[in-house]
């Protein structure tokens, strides 16, 4: 059997709220057409949201100090990849900020600060890393094309959402209302 494998995707987007969106569209998109399987397809999207939703955040940080030196008006950029492995899919997101990102534990009462324990959590393994040709960092994630079972099916049969693809599940929805 000869078969091509697909080419790395990538998606450049403006600094601004409603790329998240669009990231989560051409993530869903791009795995689709890659026959990815649904399962995974729902935990990249997840992923990429959190992901893309924490660029911004460090993009416009970036832009605002001014460690970007150029001076211009505007939004800064986030970068998206998509990566297909062997075992699944890599998803890179890039921003201007080289500063590495901080897991950290957000309280009862708090609203954000849970995108990198989520990510802890679905992914297979993240990271980050500052490229030699990119002025910020890169956080990647890779999504196994089987998620653990532990996500989709705590109980076995019984179909109930463990709680950390419910949170994810939830959060993206808030922020797509």
């Amino acid at each position: 059997m000869n078969q091509v494998p697909p080419s790395i995707s990538e998606l450049t987007l403006a600094a601004t709220p409603n790329a998240v969106a669009w990231a989560r569209r051409h993530t869903v998109d791009v795995l689709q057409r890659w026959r990815f399987p649904a399962e995974g397809i729902e935990v990249a999207r997840l992923l990429v949201s959190e992901l893309a939703t924490n660029a911004i955040l460090h993009a416009r940080r970036a832009e605002s100090s001014g460690s970007s030196g150029t001076g211009s008006a505007g939004p800064g950029v986030i970068t998206l990849r998509l990566w297909p492995t062997e075992h699944g899919v890599v998803l890179l997101v890039g921003d201007a900020d080289p500063r590495p990102p901080v897991l950290r534990a957000g309280g009862l009462g708090a609203t954000g600060g849970r995108g990198l324990l989520l990510t802890q959590t679905m992914a297979s393994c993240w990271g980050y890393y500052h490229p030699g040709h990119h002025p910020g960092k890169i956080v990647w994630a890779h999504v196994p094309t089987r998620p653990n079972a532990s996500l989709n099916e705590p109980g076995g049969a019984s179909g109930q959402l463990a709680p950390p693809l419910l949170i994810g599940r939830i959060l993206t929805g808030l922020r797509e209302l």
